[in-house]
Parts: structure tokens; sequence; C-alpha cells
């Protein structure tokens, strides 16, 4: 994530902690390519030597900020899907500091390899920066529509708004990502941070924003039931 160029850093790390805190009331707790098949398990069975790849397209909470890329949510992720028993690879799409407009401006690039599923975790930046969550819908009105194909299943994971920033402004950009998930009849991951922020010592970095190893830990086992779910959503290939 980026903070804004025109207030100080210790400043804006001041009112940003203090806004997330808040939230922890309102909650619970280069590419690659490469021939695989699933497994046994039967989730979006495919033929032998096609390709299978899961798109993380995302910020720094993604792209693993502060972390060797082997501790990235995409790598925990394949890690922990590949002891389940999916024979899956997880491609790291995240850009430290994008908005969600940098991820639809970065799309083509994304676009030009191929992948089967994706997840979307996108948005914190714009609320950390206080822009506009109509804005911000619409980017990702975009980034989904030009991700979505008939075989293509989509999970969206969502983001909630630094308490700091107002109620009103909590209320429209929290409510952004469950309104794009039923227009185009996505799954929804409501909060990618669940369980962390308000969580456990241990589980933020030292910037209070970023998750350590066992935070991004803790995102895998909350949303590892949604990603199975959407490997249900692939479309069944049967083996040559």
């Amino acid at each position: 994530m980026i903070f804004s160029p025109r207030l100080s850093r210790r400043k804006m790390l001041g009112g940003l902690l203090s806004g997330y805190a808040a939230i922890s009331g309102l909650v619970k707790g280069a590419p690659l390519t490469f021939a695989a098949e699933l497994g046994a398990s039967g989730q979006g069975m495919r033929s032998k030597g096609r390709p299978l790849t899961l798109l993380v397209l995302g910020d720094s909470l993604t792209a693993g900020y502060g972390l060797p890329l082997s501790e990235s949510f995409p790598s925990q992720l394949e890690a922990a899907l590949q002891q389940r028993g999916h024979a899956i690879r997880v491609i790291n799409a995240g850009v430290s500091g994008d908005t969600t407009a940098d991820g639809l401006a970065r799309l083509d690039w994304v676009l030009g390899e191929p992948f089967d599923a994706a997840i979307v975790e996108l948005g914190a930046n714009d609320a950390l920066r206080g822009l506009p969550p109509t804005l911000a819908q619409e980017n990702l009105r975009q980034i989904l529509t030009r991700l979505r194909q008939p075989s293509r299943p989509i999970l969206l994971a969502g983001m909630m708004a630094p308490r700091n920033l107002g109620a009103d402004y909590g209320r429209a950009f929290d409510a952004l990502y469950p309104a794009l998930a039923k227009e185009f009849s996505c799954r929804l991951y409501p909060f990618f941070l669940e369980g962390v922020i308000g969580g456990p010592t241990g589980l933020l970095q030292s910037d209070g924003l970023h998750p350590t190893k066992a935070g991004v830990a803790r995102i895998v086992t909350g949303i590892l039931p949604e990603v199975e779910a959407l490997l249900q959503d692939l479309p069944r290939v049967s083996q040559e």
C-alpha cells in the first residue's frame, strides 16, 4: 500500500492506525504458466497437459510487502491448496501501492498470460487516500468485466475503510464489494484482513498495516474454503 504524498508519513500512519483499529470492533476475529491436472477430489477436473492457474490480482497485501516471496499470500495459498490435494499454481499479480485505477491500467499485461480462475484484491489504497468509493467501484467493475468469462470463476476479496474517514465514507466504501459481487454473480470474501486487523499480536508488521508471515497464514486459513469453492466452479473436463 502507499501513503498520500500530501501528508507526512508519521501523521498519515498515526491516523490510519487509529482508523483501522476501530475496524477490530466490526469484524470477528513475473507470471507463471505450467501444465497440471487436478487431483481425485474432482474440483474442476481438467485434461492432462492443460494448464491450471489461479491469478491473484492485488496490491501490497497480496504482493507480499515486507516479506520474502515464499511467505506472500499467493505462495502460502498455493502451498495450502497443494497440501489439500489440489494440483495448482497461483500467479502473484500483486503490485505494492496499486489502487483500483492502477490495477485496471495494467490489466492488459495481466491478461497476456492464461489463467483459469482469479482472485481480485484491490481497493485498500483507494481508502487510504480517501478516494471516492464510486471511483473504486467503477474501476473494479471494469476489471471484473474484463476478467469475466463463462468458464472463468472470480472471487472478489473485500476491504473495509478505516473508521477515521467518517461513517458516511465507511458505509459507502464497505458496501461496494457486496454490490459488485451481486452484480457479477461472483464469489465474495467480505474482508481480506479478517482476523488480522484487531487479531492476536504478531499478525501485523511494525507499520500496523501489512500482515506478517503469520498474518498471511491467518488470511489463507480464512479464505481457503471460499477458494476451494471457487475451484468447484471450474468446468469439468473429461480426462484424455
